[in-house]
Formats: C-alpha cells, sequence, structure tokens
C-alpha cells in the first residue's frame, strides 16, 4: 500500500544499487513512486511520485540519489536567440 499525499506529482530520475535493484523498486513503489522507466544494468529508474514523498524515497535502503527531472525548451533554429 502506497502512501497518499497532498501535493502534485512530479518527475524523478533515481540512482540505485544495481545488485538489488528489484528489491529496492518494489521498496520505492510502496513509498509513492509511479515507476516510468527502469535501466537495471545501470541502476536507474524515473518516474513520478508526489513531491512532499521525495524525503521518503530518499530513505530507502540502496537509493543513492533522487533527482528532479529536468525539461529543457530550446528555442527553434531559425529563433533571433541562439
Amino acid at each position: 500500500m502506497s502512501e497518499s499525499s497532498g501535493s502534485a506529482p512530479v518527475g524523478v530520475i533515481l540512482a540505485v544499487d544495481p545488485d538489488r535493484f528489484a528489491d529496492i523498486v518494489e521498496a520505492l513503489r510502496r513509498k509513492g513512486l509511479t515507476v516510468t522507466g527502469e535501466q537495471p544494468t545501470l541502476g536507474t529508474l524515473s518516474g513520478t511520485v508526489a513531491e512532499d514523498r521525495i524525503p521518503a524515497l530518499e530513505t530507502v535502503d540502496g537509493v543513492e540519489s533522487v533527482d528532479r527531472e529536468l525539461t529543457f525548451r530550446l528555442p527553434p533554429p531559425d529563433s533571433p536567440i541562439q
């Protein structure tokens, strides 16, 4: 059962111990993470979670880092801003 939250979901990218990947992912899901992408051999995954649940993800044993997913918007090639 995941813990509920009232804050808006945000995208996150996590680095975890690749040797325990499946167990860590399951623990993260219990903390409220919705997994959207997995790279087990690299020990990385992406997902969404309520912003106020990020600290709970960081407490899972085997999690090395939790970073907010960033989106960059570049101007089109013909833009006057280069």
